[in-house]
């Protein structure tokens, strides 16, 4: 058999007629025949160039409002034919069918109609039936019909036609049947989504991918399926590597804590806050954050919930760091931190995050609701005889949004809205308190009337018997252990106040 194949026929038959002209205009140059439908037939008369009407090949008009046309044996019978079968060819003769060499169809917008918000009956038209068929059937056949599924295929498609005068190798055929099954398989993924409210299934798909520069580590591949481009619109840099992804996600998570808060400013290491501050103004946000672990805010990610000034990107400048998030930046603040040229800077974009989660785990994937839950006085029992100030229950709650995002065991404390120290991922709470205390110390914090943070519930009273020794006045936590009345107990003997909020927030 001939790998190599002379196209002599091509079916076309788009939504979108964005960079097509080229194409057609080589393909009447290369003597193939042209075969069309509805508005791609009428762009391509438009040309001045010859094309055949479907309906002049099947005897039949487009039916239903346009929901069949090329929906017939006279169509599918060309693409699906064997070129080395006898039987297939002689009844290609019997039936006086052409074979179609190349069919060059995209989808209707499904994805955009979703996202447009437009009427159930409008998404449902827009679901593709032919369009969908033809893609398949021509993917099947590769081994006799190319099938280009999409314009982001164009230009390699006219540069396989230009350079190989009309010839397509097996390899090629194959390669764009490929394509061609990534394109449907996506589409019919998205219409299952919209559609589905009761089947418990999981099913992804991402149809834009970048290459990063490499994975967690340098001698892993790492790769980032998504649309980034939706969420950010990136101002200066290097690109984003796998771990500044991984920082950026934690970033956005949390900073959407305090979106419409007073000016408030976050700094990220490893996923995890290392300072977080609420001011006035973003400049004294920013200051306060970076003192809450100077060190590790070196290489960090930085996020603001407020346009990023002059002075504040002065400030900033003076930090080497990975990458910088706001939604807006002043001119003259850009050009300063522009003036590190591997500095990543972005604007993030008002768009809705997803509201699901999952990750690889086994030979599976983990699935699970987003944890959309934020403490507030509106969900708080107050367990002991004393209640917070209002000034430390503004202190709980912006203490608990942190812990929230932060790895589990941790413990959160905060003084005067401005993040003092954080015990992460620790094996015992007692553990992740110490921690947070001896940095709280190691940057000089008074943690005298501070308020502590914590995950999930104590299970003994050693935690807030250690937190009351540092003057530690309040406590925000879930409760529900069957031994909450210990730790009650010892606040109340020590005059502490504790609220139980009923919610537990572990982040592994």
């Amino acid at each position: 058999m001939n790998s190599s194949k002379k196209a002599k026929s091509a079916l076309i038959s788009v939504f979108n007629k964005d960079g097509l002209q080229p194409i057609v205009e080589k393909l009447n140059n290369l003597g193939i025949v042209i075969y069309s439908t509805g508005g791609t037939e009428k762009f391509i008369k438009d040309l001045g160039i010859n094309v055949i009407p479907v309906e002049d090949l099947t005897s039949y008009p487009s039916i239903l409002g346009g929901r069949v046309k090329t929906l017939h044996p006279k169509v599918f019978g060309g693409i699906l034919a064997r070129r080395e079968n006898e039987n297939d060819i002689t009844q290609l003769n019997e039936f006086e069918i052409p074979e179609i060499d190349v069919v060059i169809v995209d989808l209707y917008p499904f994805e955009k109609t979703v996202s447009s918000g437009a009427s159930d009956e409008d998404i449902i038209e827009k679901i593709d039936i032919g369009g969908i068929s033809l893609i398949r059937a021509a993917a099947k056949n590769f081994k006799d019909v190319i099938c280009v599924s999409s314009m982001n295929q164009y230009d390699a498609f006219l540069q396989i036609m230009t350079d190989n005068n009309g010839n397509t190798t097996i390899e090629q055929r194959k390669n764009f049947a490929a394509k061609a099954f990534a394109v449907s398989s996506h589409y019919d993924t998205a219409i299952f989504n919209y559609l589905n409210n009761e089947e418990l299934a999981f099913r992804k798909s991402f149809d834009t991918v970048s290459t990063l520069r490499y994975g967690e580590n340098p001698h892993q591949k790492g790769y980032f399926f998504g649309d980034l481009d939706a969420l950010f619109e990136k101002l200066h840099g290097k690109e984003l590597s796998y771990n500044n992804l991984l920082d950026v996600d934690a970033a956005v998570n949390l900073i959407t804590e305090f979106k419409n808060d007073p000016p408030t400013f976050a700094i990220l290491k490893h996923n995890n806050a290392c300072g977080l501050a609420q001011r006035k103004t973003l400049k004294q946000a920013y200051i306060d954050a970076l003192a809450g672990d100077p060190t590790s805010a070196f290489g960090g990610v930085l996020i603001s919930n407020k346009e990023i000034d002059a002075e504040t990107a002065s400030e900033i400048h003076n930090l080497f760091c990975e990458v910088v998030i706001a939604p807006s930046y002043h001119k003259e603040a850009l050009e300063i931190l522009k003036g590190k040229k591997n500095r990543i800077i972005l604007i993030q974009k008002n768009i809705e995050l997803p509201q699901t989660q999952y990750r690889t785990a086994l030979n599976g994937v983990l699935f699970q609701e987003k944890d959309n839950k934020t403490d507030n006085s509106a969900v708080i029992n107050t367990s002991t005889l004393v209640a917070p100030s209002d000034r430390e229950l503004e202190d709980l709650f912006f203490a608990s949004k942190i812990c929230k995002h932060t790895k589990s065991n941790t413990i959160v404390l905060v003084k005067n809205k401005q993040l003092c120290a954080s015990g992460t991922g620790q094996t015992s709470r007692v553990d992740a308190l110490n921690q947070s205390i001896t940095k709280a110390k190691h940057f000089n914090f008074d943690l005298n009337g501070a308020v502590m943070a914590s995950d999930a519930f104590f299970p003994f009273p050693d935690c807030v018997e250690i937190a009351h020794n540092e003057g530690i006045k309040a406590v925000i936590q879930p409760g529900g252990s069957i031994k909450d009345q210990l730790s009650i107990d010892y606040c109340n003997s020590h005059k502490m106040s504790m609220i139980f909020t009923g919610t537990r927030h572990f982040k592994h």
